[in-house]
């Protein structure tokens, strides 16, 4: 991903992603992530998906993988790219849906004010799933700033989000 596009819709940022097979990052931010496809052109080449509402979030091109030469020691110029759910369920549900694909997880953790899972899609973007827990139950320093952690995320907890 280049930073050039990366922009600013309504407040909104949305991102362009260079990947190598359509099909393959339809079933991971469709089927994994629970993108919705929202405008799709050019077969096979590309796909815009939003979430909710939005026009659009997130566009998969196949025509600078195939037309760009790919020049590793450039990388992507960002960290990661991080998808952020309304709620601890929608967060839970797409990790329930790694579990049963087998998808593999970098890194789970816990920083208190939020949860994260990190991940590589299937081009090896790097990508961070997040659910902000409300203000009002974010721990707390002595001084009432926020007192952010780094610990493993509880995923059996997570998961436990689903039940009824």
């Amino acid at each position: 991903m280049n930073p050039k596009h990366f922009s600013t819709i309504n407040n909104r940022r949305y991102v362009h992603l260079k990947v190598t097979d359509l099909t393959r990052s339809m079933d991971f931010y469709v089927g994994l992530l629970g993108f919705k496809v929202s405008l799709a052109y050019e077969e096979g080449t590309a796909a815009y998906l939003s979430a909710g509402s939005h026009h659009y979030l997130l566009g998969l091109a196949t025509w600078f993988a195939q037309h760009l030469p790919q020049f590793e020691s450039q990388g992507t110029d960002i960290f990661h790219s991080l998808i952020q759910y309304p709620t601890r369920k929608t967060l839970a549900q797409t990790y329930h849906n790694m579990v049963k694909a087998a998808y593999p997880i970098s890194q789970a953790i816990d920083l208190g004010v939020s949860e994260n899972i990190y991940l590589k899609d299937p081009d090896n973007h790097s990508i961070e799933l997040c659910w902000d827990r409300p203000k009002e139950d974010w721990p707390k320093k002595p001084n009432g700033a926020p007192d952010m952690s780094t610990k493993p995320l509880n995923l059996t907890s997570l998961l436990a989000a689903l039940a009824p």
